[in-house]
């Protein structure tokens, strides 16, 4: 298993800190959950079924043109590169790490590269991968650059696969309403803007063929019928999100500038985290964990990303541990 944030319980048993008093900012997940609406007990009584509106408002939240949900886009991320006969498959570097091991775990070449890369590897390509805004450096590639990659690869068959799971807080950057063309991708996450990971919810913006395809090698019955009810019910809640948006922007730029007023200035990040390159970043993380905060660490290269604080408390909080570290450096 691949190492990801949010391994919170491992925190708790390797610093002997009680869970309860921990702070943790390791993952990328909005620290505000939308409100869980009533769940039928027929929800839980009966198989889900698939014409409930879960898609249809998922078509209107994400302006696509047909959408499948799934359980989490991680199962989309493992599942996909068994659609495609084996080849060589570019990864936009680094990235959430799954979509390599996916690929790579289904037999294809996988090349992971930087974007100044892909023009001259392009047309050997019979996929390429990109996150968007990406994790961990939440740098963003423009609509139009994704497209023209996308009107190369399709010509000859290829996928540009796009993995917009950071996407919801600028949906004015997405390219899920291009999705219906043949050979484009584009993967939302549902669990990290509605702040509700542990529902498993997620969904394939693509043509209607592939997503076919993709459903019979899934099977039936990936979203549970609870989730279909609370997914439904925070894809339409759009004065919600509105609201997320405007307090994630909030506490993103907060939190940007109290790593810059503590000597360390963000490398890069978006609206959900912060994301910090440093040759410090193992004393730095390991400095934090001693006090009950977690953060995601990165080896290549060594860098931090820091999840967004919830409450002024938490914001307090870093703050102080980030004066007591330069205390502790000087």
């Amino acid at each position: 298993m691949l190492e990801h944030g949010g391994r919170l319980q491992r925190a708790v048993q390797q610093y002997a800190i009680p869970r309860a008093q921990w702070l943790d900012l390791s993952s990328g997940i909005a620290p505000w959950s939308f409100a869980i609406p009533p769940i039928p007990e027929q929800a839980w009584a009966r198989l889900p079924e698939t014409d409930d509106g879960l898609e249809q408002a998922a078509v209107q939240y994400y302006q696509a043109r047909q959408v499948l949900p799934v359980a989490g886009s991680q199962a989309a991320i493992q599942a996909l590169p068994q659609l495609r006969a084996r080849g060589t498959v570019g990864v936009l570097s680094p990235c959430y790490a799954e979509h390599a091991e996916g690929w790579r775990r289904a037999g294809h070449r996988v090349l992971e590269l930087n974007p100044d890369q892909v023009e001259g590897l392009l047309d050997s390509l019979d996929a390429l991968v990109v996150v968007n805004p990406n994790n961990p450096t939440g740098s963003l590639l423009k609509a139009d650059q994704l497209l023209g990659w996308h009107a190369r690869l399709a010509r000859r068959g290829a996928w540009l696969l796009v993995d917009e799971a950071f996407m919801d807080n600028t949906p004015q950057f997405s390219i899920g309403a291009q999705a219906g063309q043949p050979g484009l991708i584009v993967l939302r996450s549902f669990g990290k803007f509605f702040g509700l990971a542990g529902v498993r919810l997620g969904f394939v913006l693509a043509e209607a063929e592939l997503l076919q395809r993709l459903a019979e090698l899934l099977g039936p019955w990936t979203v549970s019928g609870p989730t279909r009810i609370l997914g439904q019910s925070c894809l339409l809640d759009s004065a919600a999100q509105q609201r997320q948006i405007a307090r994630c922007a909030e506490a993103s730029q907060r939190l940007a500038s109290l790593m810059t007023g503590a000597g360390f200035t963000p490398t890069g990040g978006c609206d959900l985290f912060q994301y910090l390159v440093t040759d410090q970043a193992m004393r730095l993380h390991e400095f934090m964990a001693r006090r009950g905060i977690l953060l995601r660490m990165f080896n290549q290269p060594a860098s931090l990303r820091f999840g967004l604080p919830a409450s002024e408390q938490d914001f307090q909080r870093l703050a102080q541990a980030f004066n007591d570290y330069r205390k502790e450096t000087l």
